[in-house]
């Protein structure tokens, strides 16, 4: 695995960026280590979920008009989705990916959905409908979603500091740390690092034995001890360790953790039974799609184990995976949220998780961005832990969304994605 921005989508048919921009931002940690695969040497880089989102120049070339919502519509079709395979199939062929599954949301419901290609790259397994797919960094905005239904419940507040959370810890606190709010961990200007490798941080993580919660709080002693990059609430970091001490701040309010909170109150509450964490295979089987990296030397597939995903302790970054279906529900509950008629939370509450930072087009867990083809604002991340990839547009003025992954890392597999939601956007909104 390796450290890596991941833009927004470029695709030529939406989105048409200069080649100059975007493909390695100015906040990226890169520093050219290898990732290991099971356990990472001292000198190994940094291999934490990514999916930055950079301010691109682009030039836009759909025009699309509003279609009104259907009223009273639900989280799943009426009828059967329309069949993507087909269209999918031309798309895998082309860019050589193992799979590739996208679906296509109106309303609260999933209008197009499909699933094409192999588990694993030289098996015969086929994937399905209901295989799961890592969903990277898109799981940012699950644990900002989480934090507002606690902000909501009055647990806490987005000005918490991590001082008043974790007072036991303060005393071993580098002093600029300990102002650190919520909101500023989730919307990347707490200060916390870009990358985890200083002082051989990030291989101890590897190491390092315990529950998830544990895990966690090692990773937050590990980065409050030192200085922030930047004072807390001055500058735009991307930071997969900075969301790791907000999922740890949500534990220790609640005590339970982030994985049984975000099963309970999104999973379950959404009707996403495939939605776990890690690599969705199990161990010695090719029962889900297997993670693939992309190098010179050609793809590798990846089997299950401690190398097929990030540690625990950055699970709130970054270590969902579910299906497509699934994943569909979620951008429909977000889409639902962004037009004021959302659920589980109150419209002031999604309005404050898709309204960006000022200064920056970072909100808290979504890049807001303005598309011509969406008549306006969309919400969108990307996700990839280098072995799969995901991605997520929502149009709220359209009511509309499309959703994108393979189970393939590297700058292939966001092409190939990036084309696929073009094409998707071309052909389901109307003209």
């Amino acid at each position: 695995m390796s450290e890596r921005a991941v833009p927004p989508p470029r695709s030529a048919n939406i989105l048409v960026r200069t080649r100059d921009q975007g493909r390695r931002a100015s906040f990226e940690s890169s520093d050219g280590q290898e990732c290991p695969r099971s356990y990472p040497k001292q000198s190994v880089r940094v291999a934490l979920l990514v999916a930055v989102m950079t301010v691109v120049t682009m030039v836009e070339t759909l025009s699309v008009v509003e279609a009104a919502p259907a009223p009273g519509a639900t989280a799943t079709a009426p009828g059967p989705a329309t069949d993507l395979n087909d269209q999918l199939e031309t798309l895998r062929s082309k860019h050589k990916l193992p799979a590739l599954a996208a679906a296509v949301i109106k309303g609260q419901t999933t209008l197009a959905l499909g699933a094409v290609g192999v588990r694993k790259d030289g098996g015969s397994e086929k994937v399905t409908i209901e295989d799961k797919f890592h969903i990277g960094s898109c799981t940012k905005s699950m644990t900002a979603t989480l934090a507002a239904m606690l902000v909501e419940e009055g647990k806490l507040k987005w000005t918490t500091q991590i001082a008043e959370t974790f007072p036991e810890r303060v005393a071993a606190m580098h002093a600029d740390y300990r102002e650190m709010t919520l909101e500023q961990l989730l919307s990347h200007r707490g200060g916390a690092p870009a990358s985890l490798d200083a002082d051989g941080l990030w291989g101890r993580i590897w190491k390092h034995k315990g529950t998830p919660t544990e895990q966690r709080l090692f990773l937050f002693d590990g980065v409050v001890s030192k200085p922030p990059e930047a004072t807390p609430g001055t500058k735009y970091i991307y930071s997969n360790a900075g969301y790791a001490i907000a999922g740890a701040m949500l534990e220790r309010i609640t005590g339970t953790p982030w994985e049984e909170l975000v099963r309970e109150r999104l999973f379950k509450r959404l009707g996403m039974a495939s939605a776990g964490f890690g690599a969705p295979a199990s161990a010695g089987k090719v029962d889900q799609p297997w993670g693939h990296t992309a190098g010179l030397l050609g793809r590798k597939p990846v089997p299950p184990g401690p190398g097929a995903d990030n540690p625990v302790a950055i699970g709130p970054a970054g270590t969902v995976h579910c299906s497509i279906g699934d994943l569909a529900k979620y951008a429909a509950f977000h889409l639902q949220g962004a037009r004021g008629e959302g659920r589980l939370l109150k419209a002031d509450s999604f309005k404050k998780l898709h309204t960006p930072i000022e200064g920056q087009e970072y909100a808290l867990g979504w890049l807001v961005v303005q598309r011509g083809w969406a008549g306006g604002t969309t919400l969108t991340h990307a996700g990839s832990n280098t072995m799969f990839y995901t991605v997520i547009w929502i149009a709220p003025k359209k009511n509309f969304a499309v959703i994108v992954a393979t189970n393939l890392g590297g700058d292939e597999a966001e092409k190939a994605c990036d084309e696929t939601a073009g094409k998707l956007i071309q052909e389901f909104l109307p003209k």
